[in-house]
């Protein structure tokens, strides 16, 4: 079984922002640590590919809130 990384959006940074909008909730499987902290989409899925890892999202409860409230 390979790694996971587990991951979700960080709440104060907007989609239209210049700015990293992920943060690395959890390891399991693999031996690693993490010095950033805050990542770019990017840059999660290179890291999971040098180290055989798949990336898990998370939802949080604020962003299906604001996906309700679009509707």
């Amino acid at each position: 079984m390979p790694g996971l990384i587990f991951y979700r959006e960080r709440l104060k940074v907007g989609k239209e922002e210049k700015k990293p909008r992920f943060i690395v909730v959890a390891i399991a499987g693999i031996d690693m640590k993490v010095y950033g902290q805050h990542l770019r989409k990017k840059e999660l899925e290179q890291i999971a590919a040098a180290v055989g890892a798949k990336l898990v999202f998370l939802k949080n409860e604020v962003t299906k809130k604001k996906a309700s409230k679009k509707k």
